[in-house]
């Protein structure tokens, strides 16, 4: 769930415009905790880059979660791989047809309002998933039966998903669910609740261990304190002062945290891009044209972004997936390779040589910052005129995600399974396909995936992955990662995270 405007005269290269950019960028251990944040194991203190987008359950990306790990369970706990962990649930049994798991929850949990954590609860949270926010899509078509309190039988069409659909879903209070009120205090069953009293929307949020919780001692801190601060320049500070215990950062400070003596871990499995999701032309008529696509494609300079914009902290890609997963080519060769005037002769040729005007949506703290500009400055290159909407507040990601906006600017981060890839980016109901429009090569080819063998299935997702790349369904730049910088006393292991973002909360000992 991992970017300021600038005018540019067209005359200016991309590599002198990068250059330009990289000149105006300018612990704790088991005894002591976030320089001057707590002692001992009291206190950890994590930086995010974004501001918590309210505690609706079904609003809670990946991407800097540690605010809805900290208060929601989950049905299970999802590993690096991706495979099934216990959480709620204690056994379970799947079906191998992939239509559907029986699920034995642990008794006793409870709900922070003290209501239980039973089947009737995964009923209702499978329910509203399936009903509310831009992920309801991944929910449709569930159905849950509850032969008792502690058993839930989900049953769907065949979903090689949808062990990762469970992992992501939110357990939540039903009466928090009914209230209508669900961005206030949140009521879960996670390893802390939220503080209210020492908590400041916006900026700092405040919780409190849960000891009842079933897996307390993998939650070792008796407080989680998370701060945002949007200003990379004040992260930085805040890290080396130890006034924060981690948080990520951006190729800009790399350099200035290692030589800080802070330490490093790295998730290479992000591409940035821009996602056209109006393949149709529906909205935007222009982008119903491939050679218009394919052209968008063509000026952006992707060894110079690499090196120049990422501080050699990436390599330039002509596709999406990670390397090493099924979908993934290796040696895939750039099918658009920088060039301005051909790319100009194909917007002539599909009849938009004057170009277009867009609208590229923003959110603050996602590292947009230095991306955006260059954006705008390529695509004006072709009179593609683009107006930055900024997004901010508790509906940004659902805004977002509405459709208003039919390219998305991102540094995606990939799944390790890139079968998530495909339904989240690529399949008509993906959340990140904002305009959910279908295309027949697609849909034959996911139904081949359903039910697949993994040899098969790695062709098949290859397939589809040549055949949005020669569409042009995006604009792949380049394939870098998120770093995560922290206390050198601080103790992370190697994170659990199934994007590959950063380190999850109990990662955190």
């Amino acid at each position: 769930m991992r970017r300021t405007t600038r005018p540019a005269a067209t005359a200016v290269t991309m590599t002198t415009a990068l250059a330009a950019l990289v000149a105006l960028s300018g612990c704790t251990d088991a005894s002591s905790t976030s320089g001057n944040a707590g002692g001992g194991k009291d206190t950890l203190t994590l930086g995010m880059t974004q501001d918590i987008q309210g505690w609706d359950p079904v609003n809670q990306p990946s991407y800097q979660g540690w605010g809805a790990a900290a208060v929601y369970e989950s049905p299970f706990r999802c590993d690096a791989l991706g495979k099934p962990q216990p959480a709620a649930a204690k056994t379970w049994t799947f079906k191998s047809d992939n239509t559907g798991v029986t699920m034995h929850l642990r008794p006793g949990m409870k709900f922070s309002d003290g209501t239980p954590v039973n089947s009737a609860a995964v009923k209702e949270a499978v329910k509203y998933a399936a009903t509310h926010g831009a992920s309801a899509a991944r929910f449709a078509g569930m159905q849950v039966s509850t032969p008792d309190d502690l058993t839930a039988v989900i049953s769907t069409k065949p979903n090689p998903l949808l062990t990762a659909r469970l992992c992501d879903l939110k357990l939540a209070s039903p009466k928090y669910l009914a209230s209508g009120n669900r961005n206030k205090a949140p009521v879960g069953s996670g390893p802390y609740t939220l503080d209210a009293s020492a908590t400041t929307g916006g900026s700092v949020y405040t919780f409190v261990k849960n000891d009842a919780y079933w897996d307390a001692k993998s939650f070792p801190y008796k407080k989680l304190v998370v701060k945002v601060i949007t200003s990379e320049t004040a992260t930085i500070n805040a890290l080396k002062t130890g006034q924060i215990d981690g948080s990520l950062i951006t190729q800009a400070t790399y350099s200035q945290a290692n030589s800080s003596g802070l330490k490093i871990q790295m998730q290479p499995s992000e591409v940035a891009r821009l996602l056209l999701t109006d393949h149709l032309g529906k909205k935007i008529p222009a982008l119903g044209n491939v050679d218009v696509r394919r052209a968008m494609n063509m000026v952006f300079d992707k060894d110079a972004m690499a090196k120049n914009l990422f501080r050699g902290l990436a390599t330039p890609t002509p596709q999406i997936f990670r390397p090493g997963s099924a979908a993934y080519i290796k040696d895939l060769k750039d099918p658009y390779p920088y060039d301005v005037e051909a790319a100009k002769a194909l917007m002539k040729k599909a009849g938009y040589a004057n170009g277009f005007s867009i609208e590229i949506p923003y959110l603050q703290g996602q590292n947009l910052d230095a991306l955006m500009p260059v954006v705008k400055q390529q695509l004006g290159l072709l009179n593609i005129k683009v107006k930055q909407v900024t997004l901010s507040g508790p509906n940004a990601i659902s805004e977002l995600l509405s459709g208003k906006y039919p390219i998305p600017m991102w540094v995606l981060g990939n799944y390790g399974e890139s079968r998530l890839d495909i339904a989240d980016y690529i399949l008509p109901d993906g959340i990140w396909n904002v305009m959910h429009q279908t295309d027949p090569t697609v849909a034959g080819l996911w139904k081949k995936i359903l039910t697949d063998n993994p040899q098969q299935s790695a062709k098949d997702q290859q397939a589809i992955n040549r055949y949005v790349v020669d569409q042009a369904w995006f604009v792949p730049m380049v394939s870098t990662g998120t770093i995560y910088a922290y206390n050198s006393k601080l103790k992370v292991r190697e994170s659990t995270d199934p994007s590959g973002l950063h380190p999850l909360l109990w990662d955190f000992q």
